[in-house]
Parts: structure tokens; C-alpha cells; sequence
């Protein structure tokens, strides 16, 4: 992920991430050999936020080409502002994991490249709604060479291809190439919002907004306002993953993806596609650190791709009805458009201290957009 922002098309290739500088590696390998580093919680923090868009239709006389009475997005009201802290591991016991596994340190330079990273199988995709929070996994500490080190995801697929859709079939008189058409454009959406390295360090998501339907009142101008703007009744993370160049870099270029799409026939007579997937991205602060933290981005997206003989719409283009966003180690009332993960050494900041009971972020199985606002705390990152 470059330190740059730059608005680029739809059609323009993601620059590669910047190399990690030597300063984060010799910093790292200097914070391993001393053992009188205090250690310190996790204070992450999560924002959960709801934002719905439904559509009505108008009737018209039999035969009339008619366009649908949009209902603009609402509910941004009922946005929930949560800070999620994780119970943290003394740095003593990362210079303790050094010693006896030196294949921890970034670069492996004993030659003993057997990380835990490399070690353990991929899930099989998720078919079926999940009814219970993943297992718990072995104690371990993210490193640049193992960042999903003690993560759920590390068993999860990587990226896009965690995105798997199911097989296309008819809906009645909808062809299987409209049900087909409506999997790949959602699809495009969430990688485009989701997973493009430019987008994730905070570029324009070009390429997520091509895909829906710009006679969609309001939707593509709130959307607009948001990147350009954002604010607290205007958040880009609603929809969109995005950390600030300035402050963070990827720790790697991969970023775990698991969930599920499922179809039916919507009810505008269209393709309805329901997606809830989460992201889980590893960084490192840009000051040389070499400290690991992971966020962890849980969406549910509903689209349609509606008929486009019985409602005034562009074809080929989804029309956005709902979206819902959970984020786990992100600071909470921080409105400027970025997620901001905390690390392990930090100690809590801003005034919106942990209140709120536990919350595993890795629960797919939990709903998201419910429960009380404020700051609660996050049990693993």
C-alpha cells in the first residue's frame, strides 16, 4: 500500500504495497532483545453502524415503462459508536516467543521458516450461517513475517478468494445470466470496497462505485459527500474500507476474508443478493514501529439488480438497499473517514473509555447494528 492518496479509475491497476523500511525491521529485532519493556493493554475500539435504503414502486397503467420511488438511505440515526478494547499480552511474552522460536522474527535469519502461518489448513468456504463464535486458538503474537499469528484467520482464505459465490441458478422467469450478472457485480462491490490495496490506503473506490446504479437518488451523492467530506453523519466506513497512508501500512499484502452470498428473487423483480463477510487487516504504524495490530471489518450488503422493463434503472447496475458495518480495533469518535487500529503498546486515549461488555469479532454468528451505543471492549483481535 502506497503513502499516497490518489484518485484513480475503475480500470487503473493498484500499485503494489511499498517495501516495509529497514528502520521497522532493525527496530524490531532491538525491541526483541530487551526485556525491560513495560507492558502494556489493548485498548482497540469497534464503530458499528447501520445505514438502510429501501425501494418503493409506483404503480402505472399496464405497459408503461415506470421507474421505482427510491426511498433514501435512513436509519443514520440509529449509527452506534463503539470502542472495542482487547485483552493484551505482556510484550515480555513476545521477547519470550523470540527466544524459543527465533522463526518469529521478520525474515526468519536462523532459517527455521516453520511459522505457524504456513502450518495450518484453509477452512472450507462458509455454506451456512455460522452458530457459534470460532474456537479459540493458541496464544501467539503477530509479527510482519506472521501477522495473523494467534488469529482465527489464519485459516481463512485470502482476499478475493474468500469471496466464493454459489452456483448461479433461474428464478422463475429471471435467466440464470441475470442471476449470474447480479453475484458478479456484488461481488465487485465488496472487492472494490473492501480488498483494493488503493482503496484500503485510502484511495477513491472507483471501481465499488461503477457498479451501482447512478439513478439511484441520493445514494452515489451521499456516497460522494462521505469520501470528499466525511463526517459523523457522513462516514465513508460505512461502506468502505480504509486506513490513513499517514499513520499505517499493511503489514503484508494479504487481508483474510470469510463469509457467504446467498440469492432469491427480490421485490422489485429483480436478482436480491445478501452478502455478510468480514475482513481482517494486519498493520504496522508507519513510525518504524514494527508493532503489529489487526482490525477487523464485519459487512452485511444487500443489492438488487431489478428489472429493468418494469422500473426506471440503469442496466446492468445494483441498486444498494441496505448496509450494515462492525469494526473491531478502531478508535471510537474519531470521524475523519479512516479506520485507526490500536497497538498492543498503546496505552488509551481520548475520552470514550471501555464500558461495554465483551465482544468477540471473529462471531459470525452474532447480529450487527443491534445492541447499546457507546465503548465496550473486544476479547481477541
Amino acid at each position: 500500500m502506497s503513502d499516497r492518496r490518489s484518485e484513480q479509475s475503475s480500470g487503473d491497476e493498484p500499485s503494489s504495497p511499498s517495501a516495509i523500511p529497514d528502520e521497522v525491521w532493525e527496530q524490531f529485532i532491538r525491541d526483541s532483545e530487551r526485556d525491560i519493556r513495560t507492558s502494556a493493554p489493548k485498548e482497540p475500539s469497534a464503530r458499528a453502524r447501520q445505514v438502510a435504503g429501501q425501494l418503493k414502486g409506483r404503480q402505472e397503467p399496464e405497459g408503461w415503462r415506470t421507474g421505482p420511488a427510491w426511498r433514501e438511505m435512513d436509519g443514520r440515526a440509529d449509527r452506534r459508536r463503539k470502542l472495542w478494547a482487547v485483552l493484551g499480552l505482556p510484550v515480555a511474552v513476545a521477547v519470550a516467543l523470540v527466544a524459543v522460536r527465533p522463526s518469529l522474527i521478520p525474515g526468519d535469519p536462523f532459517g527455521s521458516a516453520s511459522g505457524v502461518d504456513t502450518a495450518t489448513s484453509q477452512l472450507p468456504a462458509e455454506t451456512a450461517a455460522p452458530t457459534a463464535a470460532p474456537s479459540a486458538v493458541a496464544a501467539d503474537t503477530p509479527t510482519l513475517a506472521h501477522p495473523f499469528a494467534g488469529s482465527p484467520a489464519l485459516r481463512w482464505a485470502d482476499g478475493a478468494a474468500g469471496i466464493v459465490l454459489p452456483k448461479a441458478t433461474a428464478l422463475g422467469s429471471i435467466p440464470k445470466d441475470r442471476v449470474e450478472l447480479a453475484l458478479g457485480q456484488t461481488k465487485k462491490l465488496l472487492v472494490g470496497a473492501n480488498l483494493d490495496p488503493e482503496v484500503v490506503a485510502g484511495a477513491r473506490p472507483d471501481a465499488a462505485l461503477a457498479v451501482l446504479d447512478p439513478r439511484q437518488p441520493r445514494v452515489l451523492d451521499e456516497l460522494d459527500t462521505a469520501l470528499r467530506h466525511p463526517s459523523k453523519a457522513h462516514d465513508p466506513l460505512s461502506l468502505f474500507s480504509r486506513f490513513d497512508p499517514e499513520d499505517v501500512m499493511p503489514a503484508g499484502k494479504v487481508v483474510k476474508t470469510r463469509g457467504r452470498i446467498t440469492f432469491a428473487k427480490g421485490r422489485f423483480g429483480g436478482v436480491a443478493v445478501h452478502a455478510d463477510f468480514t475482513f481482517v487487516y494486519p498493520v504496522v504504524p508507519v513510525d518504524g514501529s514494527g508493532e503489529v495490530a489487526r482490525t477487523i471489518v464485519r459487512r452485511i450488503v444487500d443489492t438488487e439488480l431489478p428489472d429493468p422493463v418494469r422500473y426506471r434503472v440503469t442496466p446492468g447496475r445494483l441498486t444498494l438497499v441496505r448496509y450494515l458495518e462492525d469494526a473491531g480495533n478502531s478508535a471510537c469518535d474519531v470521524d475523519d473517514g479512516f479506520l485507526h487500529p490500536q497497538f498492543p503498546s498503546q496505552a488509551p486515549t481520548g475520552s470514550a473509555a471501555p464500558s461495554g461488555p465483551s465482544v468477540d469479532p471473529y462471531d459470525r454468528s452474532r447480529k450487527i447494528g443491534e445492541g447499546p451505543e457507546g465503548c465496550g471492549t473486544v476479547s481477541r483481535t
